[in-house]
């Protein structure tokens, strides 16, 4: 590992050089075959006027994992596409992760405990020139409900009863119960046309047609996605730029080179080994956020069914080094499901330091001495660095060992199909919303995860989590809601079926001199939203 697979040394030794110009003739060949990118204004600076005419070009870490239907997309790029793509009545600030109006004219208003109505606003279209009415948006909030369509989205949405088109602006929303958090949950579904999507929905999951600032042109696997601006959109937050070139850029080499050359304008996922070297050509920062890497369990497989296995191969594992070596201190040791800046942390009952001894006390408890392991886990760049170090701290207390590392849709399918002891993979449900009962559901919740991944779903303990989110959700009363989520989230450090190891900083490196408004995200992705070339 160690970036040693394609480069035959230490990511510090002489052929990464080789393999940093071999990548960028490939990533030039690529650009050249597209024309290059949009010529900018030559040394302006963050400040200068906005070129209303320019290209934005990005390169990109993750590939066109899923499609964009936003009902069922979670892959990280499409996820970010559509930020761009798509529009809610209710939408996050991609940077402060805080809620304004989006396709509404104002957040809901609760009519009462359980009714809320929301306003359209006048105007909006769709790409293709129709106008976004309310029976888009009540066909887009009940395709979602429909468990026939099996939406991710769904398991973000117990609360809601009924989706009704009141006039031709107006729609109202109907709760099974009083839901606090709904003005800013409903974040969570885009707006489609109804009449794209019944025509052909696999054809507009390949090409998604929106209400947002930019109209997705093309997308092509391993490639490049291709936007273009949506000069008939009356929203908040129209683009400031003609056009985007998203290079899918997996090779941190070539990632690097491309924006260290200045062909490209802003990456994301800048690998830690080259933070500190970008910084002197580059304005390059890493924000805190909830995406961890995780351990997660085959708990219907003995002997990951005792929680004090799972627990031991925590406590085995010495993530101060993992922090230190495999991530250049960009990440802290997990002491929470949630990451510290979040505004609702709670430091768990159980955190899980480096006690070797303790591990192995588990292991002889629980008649596992002598275990062996296959780990699963990603070839994502900062995953596959740090597996080794995993499997050094197992092989340590006397685990053996062997590492399975591929890329993640293959990995996935190992996981659903049951055929899986443990897994490290990167997790981040903070792209669709930073509530703390949001980010707990995605992994915890009715959904798939613990029904066909850690198979955790009809135990006592998954039924008393599930119990304390329904629970918080309810209650009106932001400390006893508090409370609530405290008692989950130590119930979960304590069980360990899917619990993070390390919460990461995301480096994102953008030059001021060609992008004006670009701020790094605490989230996966990048946000071009109210950004311009210069």
């Amino acid at each position: 590992m160690f970036d040693r697979n394609d480069r035959g040394v230490d990511r510090r030794g002489f052929l990464r050089l080789a393999g940093a110009v071999s990548a960028a003739a490939a990533f030039t060949g690529s650009l050249a075959a597209c024309g290059g990118p949009s010529s900018t204004a030559g040394s302006s600076t963050g400040g200068s006027t906005p070129d209303a005419n320019g290209t934005i070009e990005a390169g990109i870490s993750y590939a066109l994992s899923t499609g964009f239907d936003p009902m069922t997309s979670s892959g990280a790029t499409p996820v970010a596409a559509n930020m761009h793509v798509f529009e809610g009545l209710v939408d996050l600030d991609p940077v402060t992760r805080e809620p304004y109006p989006a396709l509404a004219t104002a957040l809901p208003q609760a009519v009462s405990d359980t009714v809320y109505r929301a306003t359209l606003r006048k105007g909006a279209t769709f790409h293709d020139n129709s106008p976004v009415t309310t029976d888009d948006v009540v066909f887009s909030f009940t395709r979602i409900l429909d468990p026939k369509n099996a939406s991710l989205m769904v398991q973000f949405l117990p609360f809601l009863d009924s989706v009704t088109a009141v006039d031709a602006s107006t729609v109202e929303f109907r709760l099974k119960y009083a839901f606090p958090l709904f003005p800013t949950r409903i974040s969570v579904v885009k707006i489609v046309p109804r009449k794209i999507v019944e025509a052909d929905q696999k054809a507009f999951d390949a090409k998604p047609v929106g209400s947002g600032p930019y109209q997705l042109v093309e997308a092509t696997r391993q490639d490049k996605i291709v936007f273009k601006r949506w000069d008939a959109y009356n929203g908040p937050r129209p683009a400031r730029a003609a056009a985007m070139n998203w290079r899918l850029v997996n090779d941190n080499t070539a990632r690097v080179s491309a924006i260290s050359s200045g062909r490209v304008e802003a990456i994301e996922d800048v690998p830690y080994v080259d933070v500190a070297a970008l910084k002197g050509k580059t304005t390059t920062d890493s924000v805190a956020s909830f995406g961890n890497l995780f351990l997660m369990f085959n708990c219907a497989q003995k002997p990951f069914d005792d929680k004090r296995v799972r627990q031991a191969l925590h406590y085995a594992l010495d993530v101060d080094k993992i922090v230190a070596t495999a991530m250049y201190g960009q990440g802290i040791a997990s002491t929470s499901y949630l990451q510290p800046s979040h505004p609702d942390y709670h430091r768990a009952g159980t955190v899980y330091t480096h006690d070797p001894a303790r591990a192995k006390s588990l292991l002889a408890d629980a008649g596992a001495a002598g275990l062996s392991v296959t780990l699963l886990t990603t070839n994502t760049g900062w995953v596959a660095d740090i597996a080794p170090i995993i499997k050094e701290s197992w092989d340590a207390i006397g685990v053996s060992t062997t590492l399975d590392v591929g890329d993640s849709s293959g990995q996935y399918k190992k996981v659903d199909g049951g055929s899986f002891q443990v897994m490290a993979a990167p997790g981040d449900p903070s792209v669709f919303g930073n509530d703390t009962d949001l980010l707990l559901r995605w992994f915890y919740g009715a959904g798939v995860w613990p029904t066909k991944r850690f198979r955790w779903a009809g135990s006592a303990e998954d039924t008393q989590v599930r119990g304390l989110l329904d629970q918080a959700a309810q209650t009106s009363d932001k400390n006893t809601r508090s409370k609530l989520w405290g008692q989950a989230i130590d119930l979960i450090a304590e069980q360990a079926a899917l619990y993070p190891i390390v919460h990461r900083k995301l480096p994102t490196a953008w030059d001021t001199k060609k992008l004006t408004g670009f701020k790094p995200l605490p989230t996966t992705g990048l946000s071009f939203l109210g950004v311009a070339t210069a």
